[in-house]
């Protein structure tokens, strides 16, 4: 079980590394290692863990946060209209997005930035992505477009950066770092 001491923190080289494709069929070791992001997710949000300082909460984890240089991630979490979605993505590519920004308030949180970051994320509001996308009926990965928005939009950006080698300070304007941009509305929860 991957517990939060396991994610990989800032300053280790590889979160600032350019993800590698990876190739399907999925070998054994690419599975176990989705397997171990997504039960990070689940137990987050199991009861059972809640105050417990081995898992902190997350919405969302990419490889390189437990030190895999691949590109894949998950997602789990509620958007702001308590619609519940969970994403196991691999190879995502952004195809397009939209002008309008969205952010979030209280700026965002990284489990790999084990510090208080104050400052607004411009996001793009809607996004259409391409992945290779588990189905969970199906029990198998599935080329998918998604069309996201508003803070699983957010969510999914925050993710993509890691496979790019970004995080989501590097975002934050060091001149204003609560400046909001033309074209941006905050999303309320």
């Amino acid at each position: 079980m991957l517990l939060y001491k396991d994610i990989v923190k800032e300053g280790n080289e590889v979160l600032r590394l350019k993800a590698q494709e990876v190739k399907f069929p999925l070998d054994e070791e690419t599975l176990n290692e989705l397997e171990l992001m997504d039960e990070y997710l689940r137990n987050s949000y199991d009861p059972k863990f809640e105050g417990n300082k081995d898992i902190r909460p997350g919405v969302g984890i990419a490889a390189p946060q437990i030190g895999v240089s691949k590109q894949m991630f998950a997602i789990m979490a509620y958007d702001e209209a308590g619609n519940f979605h969970h994403y196991i993505v691999v190879n995502p590519k952004i195809v397009s997005h939209s002008e309008e920004k969205v952010y979030l308030p209280d700026g965002e949180g990284c489990l790999s930035v084990d510090r208080k970051c104050e400052g607004l994320i411009h996001r793009a509001k809607r996004i259409k992505a391409k992945a290779m996308v588990y189905d969970f009926e199906k029990e198998e990965f599935v080329q998918t477009e998604l069309k996201l928005q508003n803070y699983i939009a957010i969510v999914f950006q925050h993710e993509y950066d890691h496979l790019k080698g970004t995080l989501f300070v590097d975002h934050i304007n060091q001149a204003d770092p609560f400046k909001v941009v033309e074209n941006s509305k905050p999303i309320k929860f």
